[in-house]
């Protein structure tokens, strides 16, 4: 009878021993979920935004009237540039590669005309300012993940409004419009999925500059005359663009 219970007593005192042990054993858990991959960042897609910048131009500071002589230039013609876009993207791979899109905007503009003379008698130039500029353009560029680097290029026109001293001349006026084109390029950097900035330089050319008759009224006195119009200038700016 002893024997049975200390027999008994034994295997209890195993159990229990076997059982503190593998309550100390690590438990089994299943592992946590993996992170999900965020999509690779892509331009495709369309956009609008706007943009603000400064248009120089660099046409000679003189010119030859072939009646009345020099016509000498003074003051800035430069002027500040600004308005809207909108646009459409595709990028071939996400991530990083190439990236085609098209491109329209429209600005008003604010390019000063300067003055001149003759000798010392004021010379007016008749044609028209130009109060408007737009563009449609093709782009053509590499994206670096969140940066664009592109080239752009297609057709610009734009228009203005003559001055009052035109009342005073009498041959044919300019045409208020006027077209050409424009190139340039530019370097985009998206800061988050929807918002991206710009900064962008082109050259636009809005047809050859002309030349027309002066006209020379004595009891004012003063010339009048179409002048020699910068066709081509400089367009620095800056953008900030939504993306749908």
């Amino acid at each position: 009878m002893t024997a049975k219970l200390l027999a008994a007593a034994l295997c209890v005192g195993i159990l229990t021993a076997v059982s503190a042990q593998a309550a100390d054993l690590p438990k089994r858990a299943a592992p946590p979920p993996l992170l999900p991959i965020p999509p690779a960042f892509t331009w495709t897609g369309f956009y609008a935004g706007v943009n603000a910048g400064y248009g120089f131009t660099s046409g000679p500071s003189s010119f030859t009237d072939p009646t009345y002589g020099t016509v000498t230039r003074s003051g800035s013609r430069d002027g500040f540039v600004g308005g809207g876009q909108l646009g459409y993207n595709y990028q071939f791979t996400p991530g990083s590669g190439f990236v085609v899109g098209f491109e329209t905007d429209i600005q008003g503009t604010s390019l000063s005309r300067g003055s001149a003379t003759i000798g010392t008698t004021p010379y007016y130039n008749v044609s028209p300012s130009l109060d408007y500029l737009g563009t449609v353009r093709g782009r053509l560029g590499y994206a670096f993940d969140r940066w664009l680097v592109y080239g752009t290029g297609g057709l610009a026109y734009g228009g203005g409004s003559l001055p009052s001293s035109a009342s005073a001349y009498p041959y044919t006026l300019p045409d208020t419009s006027r077209i050409g084109y424009a190139v340039g390029g530019g370097v985009e950097y998206a800061l988050t999925d929807h918002i991206s900035v710009k900064l962008e330089g082109l050259y636009v050319d809005l047809g050859k500059g002309r030349t027309g008759m002066t006209y020379y009224d004595a009891t004012t006195p003063a010339y009048y005359g179409t002048g020699r119009s910068d066709s081509g200038f400089g367009l620095a700016r800056a953008g900030l663009n939504y993306r749908f």
